[in-house]
C-alpha cells in the first residue's frame, strides 16, 4: 500500500473520532490541515496548516500521526497554543524542538508566492531545484546531526562542507543568505568572504576550448539540427535553454545579426552580439533567420516542462556525440573571447544576462591578463617615444 493510501485511511480513523483535521501529502512533506485557533484570536477558527517538516514516507507517516493526536488533545484540553508548533528563533538565532524544519517549509512557500505568470513560475522552480533546494537539504541534514548548536553556526558548517573555491560553495553561500534573512538571522561579518571562489578563477579554472577545436567538433555532430545548437552556443555565449527562447529573425541576409534573448528565460530578456562575427557563416547560421524551425524540435511549453530540463537535453546531445567539452564551455569560451576583442566588462556582462561583479570574478583570471597586457603594452610603446627623441 503507497503512502496516499495510507494518508486516505489514516485520515478515515480520525474523522470518525470526530477530529477536523487531516494529514496531507505536499511535495514529498507532510503536512496537518485542518479548522485551527487563528494566531490573532484563540477564540476564532480558520482552516489552516501545520507544517511538519517530515519527509512523506511509512516512517513519516507514523511520526505525523503521533503529531496529529498530540494536537487533537492540545484543542481537546484549550492548550494548544502556535509557539509550538512555529516557533520563533530567539536574538542568538537558537533552534526549539519543531522550528527550522518548518522555518524551511515557510520559506519555500514564501519563496513561490504570488508567481502568477506560468513563464514566471517555471522559471522560479528551475532557481528552486538547481540553486536552493540541493543547499536546504544540506543544512537540514547537518541541523539534524548537530542539535546542541545555534543556527548561525550550522549555517557556518553548511557553508564550509563545500570545497573552497567551488561554484557550488558561492552558490550555497547566496541561498543562505537569502533563507538567513527570511529568518531574520545575522550572519557574520566575514560571510562573503568566506563563500569566495565561484567560476573559473581558482579551483575550477577550466582549460577552454580553442576556437579551432570547437569548428572541428562542430563537423564530428551528425546531426544538423543539433549543429544549429552548437553553432548558436559557441557564437552568442548562450546557456542551454536560452537557444530554445530567442528571436533569430536577425540571422537573415539582411539583418544585423544581434539577437534577442526572451525575457522567458532565466535571467530575462537581453540582446548578444556575435564573437566572432564570420561564425554565422562558418556555421550557417543564417539559415536560421527566415527557418527557426531547423532547431531540434523539443517541448518547450514551460506549462509542462522546466528550463533545467530542456538545458538537460543539451546536455545529454553532447554526451551522446562524445563531444570533448561541456556545453558551458562554449559559453565560458565566448566570454573570453570578448575580453581579448576589447568589449568592455560592463557590456559582456549585460550580454550574458549576469551582474559585473559576478563576470569579473568569473572571468577574473582573463581579465586580470588583458588588463596588464595592456598596461605592459603601454609601457613599452611609452620606452619606444622616449628612445626615439
Amino acid at each position: 500500500m503507497n503512502v496516499i493510501q495510507e494518508i486516505y485511511i489514516i485520515n478515515d480513523k480520525f474523522a470518525t473520532q470526530g477530529s477536523k483535521l487531516r494529514i496531507e501529502k505536499r511535495g514529498d512533506k507532510l503536512n496537518i490541515r485542518g479548522s485551527l485557533p487563528s494566531k490573532e484570536d484563540k477564540k476564532n477558527f480558520k482552516i489552516q496548516r501545520i507544517s511538519l517538516g517530515i519527509k512523506a514516507d511509512i516512517s513519516g507517516l507514523e511520526e505525523a500521526k503521533k503529531k496529529l493526536q498530540l494536537i487533537n488533545l492540545q484543542l481537546e484540553l484549550n492548550q494548544f497554543d502556535w509557539m509550538n508548533w512555529t516557533g520563533k528563533l530567539n536574538q542568538k538565532g537558537n533552534k526549539n524542538s519543531f522550528d527550522f524544519p518548518n522555518k524551511l517549509n515557510q520559506f519555500e512557500e514564501f519563496f513561490f508566492k504570488e508567481r502568477k505568470n506560468e513563464y514566471l513560475n517555471s522559471t522560479r522552480k528551475t532557481t528552486w531545484r538547481s540553486s536552493y533546494k540541493p543547499y536546504l537539504k544540506r543544512i537540514l541534514n547537518i541541523y539534524n546531526d548537530h542539535h546542541n548548536q545555534d543556527l548561525v553556526k550550522i549555517f557556518q558548517k553548511t557553508l564550509e562542507s563545500y570545497k573552497e573555491g567551488s561554484r557550488s560553495r558561492k552558490q550555497c553561500a547566496t541561498s543562505l543568505s537569502v533563507l538567513a534573512k527570511f529568518l531574520d538571522i545575522k550572519l557574520p561579518e566575514d560571510w562573503k568572504l568566506k563563500s569566495k571562489g565561484y567560476g573559473l578563477n581558482k579551483a575550477g579554472y577550466r582549460d577552454l576550448p580553442t576556437d579551432d577545436l570547437i569548428e572541428k567538433l562542430w563537423e564530428k555532430i551528425p546531426n544538423k539540427s543539433w549543429k544549429f545548437v552548437f553553432g548558436l552556443m559557441a557564437t552568442y555565449g548562450l546557456r542551454n535553454h536560452e537557444v530554445f527562447f530567442c528571436d533569430l529573425s536577425s540571422l537573415t541576409n539582411n539583418g544585423d545579426k544581434i539577437i534577442r534573448v526572451l525575457p522567458t528565460t532565466k535571467t530575462g530578456e537581453h540582446q548578444v552580439w556575435p564573437f566572432h562575427p564570420e561564425w554565422i557563416e562558418r556555421f550557417e547560421l543564417f539559415k536560421l533567420g527566415n527557418n527557426p524551425e531547423l532547431l531540434p524540435k523539443i517541448n518547450r511549453d514551460l506549462k509542462i516542462t522546466t528550463l533545467q530540463n530542456i538545458g538537460k537535453k543539451i546536455t545529454d546531445k553532447f554526451n551522446s556525440y562524445s563531444l570533448q567539452i561541456k556545453p558551458y564551455d562554449l559559453r565560458h569560451a565566448w566570454a573570453v573571447r570578448t575580453i581579448f576583442y576589447d568589449l568592455p566588462d560592463t557590456v559582456a556582462a549585460r550580454m550574458m544576462g549576469h551582474s559585473v561583479s559576478l563576470h569579473t570574478q568569473t572571468y577574473h583570471h582573463w581579465i586580470t591578463k588583458r588588463d596588464q597586457q595592456k598596461a605592459v603594452n603601454n609601457a613599452l610603446l611609452k620606452v619606444k617615444k622616449m628612445k626615439s627623441i
